[in-house]
């Protein structure tokens, strides 16, 4: 019998600048699991679309999901791969930018809120650990369908 697994969600507001002078506040979960002990997920509000319209019909919410360390490394320095990067601001602040074929968001956190987010995960599966943790077969059966 297995173990089960450590989940850290935390939720924390994030502005998303829907154009040079219009934002729009959102609630944003952020979501950790030691049975995925690489990635972290942030799940947006779907009611908004990139232009802040509501939308209708909108499932409830929209995750993201990328690597625990990408989030480490944009607290301090501008990092990103693909579809997510994240910088830090001023003020505290971190900025991250979501690329998707329907276009960009750009949203503003609070860094402390992040950083305690991550010390969180940290503390649910150490920095260096999470190989320990990761089923193989588990995620070559996900990959596969």
């Amino acid at each position: 019998m297995t173990a089960a697994p450590i989940v850290v969600e935390q939720v924390v507001q994030a502005r998303l600048f829907v154009t040079t002078h219009r934002t729009a506040v959102l609630r944003v979960a952020l979501r950790y699991r030691s049975d995925d002990p690489l990635a972290v997920r942030m799940a947006f509000p779907a009611e908004f679309s990139l232009d802040g319209t509501p939308l209708p019909e909108a499932p409830p919410e929209v995750e993201w999901v990328f690597a625990r360390w990408l989030l480490a490394a944009g607290l301090d320095a501008p990092s990103g791969i693909g579809d997510v990067h994240l910088r830090p601001a001023a003020s505290g602040r971190t900025m991250l930018e979501l690329r998707s074929a329907e276009g960009v968001a750009l949203l503003q956190f609070d860094g402390a809120q992040l950083r305690h987010f991550l010390a969180e995960t940290h503390l649910a599966v150490p920095e260096g650990d999470e190989a320990l943790l990761l089923d193989a077969d588990r995620a070559l059966a996900e990959l596969l369908g």
